[in-house]
């Protein structure tokens, strides 16, 4: 290989990357479709379209429909149009992990908010089952603060790296 020759990537590594890949993410609740999809897209050096991520996954385009729904619903996978065709291509948001779990924390306020109900139904912490549903808020209100923490301190990192977060080397 001279220098003017590009890196040949190792298909089958790469495949055996994805699949990895999403059977640990599977293992802890991510749908497996939806993995297979998030890295075979994360691997590519360009957006693809759903039947080029159905080809390399060797899956259906209703697998990849769902599975594609489902990354822009979290904002993991971003979609953009073909110019000139109905099809679309999907790429990698510019931070997938931080939108995929730092934005879409809604969901603890919303666990908050009806805990809150909870604890007003349940005669606030005078009871038993009142303090362990007060409890369990005050938790879920501890998560939501370390998270927008957390969030913060890793937009401060990756702007003093410029390189995703990761240090220099």
């Amino acid at each position: 290989m001279t220098a003017a020759d590009p890196p040949r990537r190792d298909d089958e590594a790469v495949h055996l990357f994805v699949e990895r890949m999403a059977m640990a993410f599977a293992e802890v609740g991510f749908p497996r479709m939806a993995a297979r999809v998030l890295f075979t897209v994360m691997s590519a050096d360009e957006p693809l379209t759903a039947a080029e991520i159905g080809e390399r996954l060797d899956v259906s385009a209703a697998a990849v429909s769902g599975a594609v729904r489902y990354l822009t619903q979290f904002g993991m996978l971003v979609r953009e149009p073909v110019k000139g065709s109905r099809r679309d291509r999907y790429g990698l948001s510019d931070n997938p992990w931080y939108e995929g779990t730092i934005t879409k924390t809604g969901l603890y306020k919303g666990f908050i908010d009806i805990a809150d109900g909870g604890v007003d139904a349940l005669a606030g912490r005078s009871t038993p089952a009142g303090e362990r549903v007060a409890e369990m808020r005050e938790f879920f209100a501890f998560v939501q603060e370390e998270i927008d923490s957390l969030g913060e301190r890793w937009r401060a990192r990756r702007a003093a790296t410029g390189h995703g977060g990761l240090p220099p080397g």
